[in-house]
């Protein structure tokens, strides 16, 4: 019997259909596990910035956390298809598919195979507070715009971060959310929004009762 070739990196993995012009938002993530949190945050942003599509992308694992605790990625995967059933949230594992690890990786991988999508990413203000930590992020804020969407406890020290500091004079209003999409980068807006507290860490720490307590209706 032939032992089974393992496919490269460099093959392209299947993509949800596209369009030239459709906005798409990026939404990286452990998701371990995913939870309410993330569909409110989904839900913002596409409203907000006029998106066509939201694509979570489920990481193998964070570069920057302790994967100690982390389930597998199957697992998360299956968890966040069973969470949201919006028909404009696509669940995908990019970055284990294409053999990578950092965002800078994804968003250029992306951006090479899908030039006329116009790609946003979008992160909580929990992630523009350690923006400055990820590889690369200066490059990240050039190749598409951000949107930042609050978190309980974040709001100051993300826009104190350095990384929101750096970027302050590409910073669009928040009336002008639904630009984002157009506007050529560096450029990113902060979104505020009814805040909910869940969070992968809380679920972990607690389990899902103590943490469902602390949702917003």
């Amino acid at each position: 019997m032939k032992t089974p070739v393992r496919q490269s990196a460099s093959i392209w993995p299947p993509l949800p259909g596209t369009a030239p012009g459709m906005r798409i938002g990026l939404y990286g993530g452990s998701f371990n596990p995913p939870h309410k949190g993330h569909a409110h945050v989904s839900d913002i942003a596409l409203k907000r910035l006029g998106l066509d599509r939201l694509w979570w992308l489920v990481t193998p694992g964070n570069p920057l956390k302790n994967h100690s605790e982390l389930a597998p990625l199957e697992n998360r995967m299956a968890a966040a298809q069973a969470l949201t059933h919006d028909p404009c949230i696509e669940i995908l594992s990019i970055e284990a598919d294409i053999g990578v690890s950092r965002s800078l990786d994804t968003v250029q991988w992306l951006k090479r195979r899908l030039p006329p999508v116009r790609f946003v990413w979008v992160m909580g203000a929990d992630n523009l507070a350690g923006f400055h930590r990820w590889h690369g992020w200066r490059q990240i804020a050039e190749l598409l715009p951000i949107a930042v969407i609050d978190r309980p406890g974040y709001t100051q020290k993300a826009l104190a971060s350095p990384a929101a500091r750096k970027l302050d004079r590409f910073r669009l209003q928040e009336r002008d959310a639904q630009m984002l999409c157009g506007t050529v980068p560096p450029a990113w807006v902060f979104l505020r929004a009814p805040l909910n507290p869940l969070s992968s860490t809380l679920l972990r720490a607690n389990g899902a009762g103590a943490a469902e307590k602390a949702q917003i209706a």
